[in-house]
């Protein structure tokens, strides 16, 4: 049987998503969490392969069990298993998190039984990202890590003009780290800024999928127009020129969340899945997708 699982973590203690040697990645610390509660090999596909640093509150990933197994976590009484391994699994986390008491810098929210047709990476049909920036001394928060200190203020009406040249389907060769034989084709559903009523800005990104560091070298491209360093057509110039040279700026990893993945109804998980496993290039040229 097939599990989802939605998860939030706070990404300073991580060197990103992927499992790595050595090193403590969210995957790992998942993995080895539900491997150990449910005593079979647990390997997660996850919707999103986050950065290091980066954090997120709407990650979503699936892993396949055994039912037996599965059912075996309610115990004789019958609690829900779903429930159980939820709650067994963040007690292990908090445990395992050093430095605060009491407290996990990535927790599971929901455990579900899902369609075997269902993908978390490629049933989705969308992937949206904020960005939070202060750009006033009064501000700047200690207790608000997840936030980039700018000292100059940001013209965020010049920020959203600029980036209406980036929406729709484009090459974001220009935008992104490309991976070989990967496709860097990508439709921006929205992406815009706005204030809350602090004064502290939110930079929004949704899109099918992104390439690697496309949403932070977007915002870092931005808010050069935001600062007056570069003109409002800037942006719309470096996506054209397809080209990723001396000109990228890529903003840091702090302030960046994955916010949350959309996805169809059930009934569609295998439909989607199939095509966006398709491959995708300039020019009809076939190449595989990456996130």
């Amino acid at each position: 049987m097939r599990l989802r699982i939605d998860v939030s973590y706070e990404g300073y203690g991580f060197h990103g998503w992927a499992s790595q040697p050595g090193l403590r990645t969210v995957q790992g610390e998942l993995e080895e969490v539900l491997t150990t509660i449910i005593r079979q090999p647990v390997v997660l596909t996850v919707a999103g392969r986050t950065d290091a640093g980066v954090h997120a509150l709407g990650q979503c990933a699936h892993f396949d069990v055994d039912p037996e197994r599965f059912a075996a976590l309610g115990g004789r009484s019958g609690h829900d298993p779903a429930m159980s391994l939820r709650r067994r699994a963040n007690a292990m986390l908090v445990r395992r998190c050093a430095g605060i008491r009491g407290y996990s810098d990535v927790i599971i929210r929901h455990v579900r039984e899902t369609s075997s047709e269902f993908d978390a990476r490629f049933s989705a049909l969308w992937r949206a990202y904020t960005y939070r920036i202060a750009d006033r001394v009064e501000l700047w928060d200690p207790r608000q890590r997840d936030v980039l200190w700018c000292e100059e203020e940001l013209d965020i009406a010049a920020m959203n003009r600029a980036a209406e040249a980036l929406l729709g389907e484009h090459d974001f060769l220009a935008y992104c780290k490309p991976r070989p034989g990967a496709s860097t084709i990508r439709t921006l559903y929205e992406l815009h800024f706005s204030r809350d009523e602090a004064g502290v800005i939110t930079g929004y990104a949704r899109a099918d999928a992104f390439c690697h560091s496309q949403v932070r070298t977007m915002m870092g491209t931005l808010i050069r127009v935001g600062n007056g360093k570069r003109e409002e057509s800037w942006p719309g110039q470096r996506l054209r020129q397809r080209c990723r040279d001396g000109e990228v700026v890529v903003a840091p990893a702090h302030p960046l969340t994955l916010a949350a993945v959309g996805y169809p109804d059930p009934a569609r998980y295998g439909e989607q899945a199939r095509i966006a496993r398709q491959f995708r290039g300039a020019d009809g040229e076939p190449c595989s997708s990456c996130e």
